[in-house]
């Protein structure tokens, strides 16, 4: 009889041992969780930065390329009012 209760006290502890364990890795899992959430939020972030790093690169490349001689500029400046002048004359045709 005192082997059944031995066994029996044996399988206990092991039980508490396990749920202890259990818990102890539910507590892990819900910190990794956490973790996880903050490391995509960096990502998110990251990948913003890179979008608008990106963006201000493309820009500075056209000032560049805009930035040559005066002529150039002169030219472009000349497409840019022809554009204005069409953009105008469409916005009269579209009112009318």
């Amino acid at each position: 009889m005192a082997a059944v209760v031995d066994q029996l006290n044996s399988v206990l502890q092991k039980t508490d041992r396990l749920i202890a364990l259990c818990q102890a890795l539910q507590e892990e899992n819900e910190l990794l969780k956490a973790e996880n959430k903050q490391q995509k939020q960096a990502l998110d972030v990251a990948k913003s930065t890179h979008l608008e790093l990106d963006e201000k690169i493309r820009v500075l490349k056209l000032a560049k390329s805009i930035e040559g001689t005066s002529e150039k500029t002169l030219d472009i400046k000349q497409k840019i009012n022809e554009f204005v002048r069409e953009i105008d004359k469409c916005v009269v045709l579209l009112k009318k």
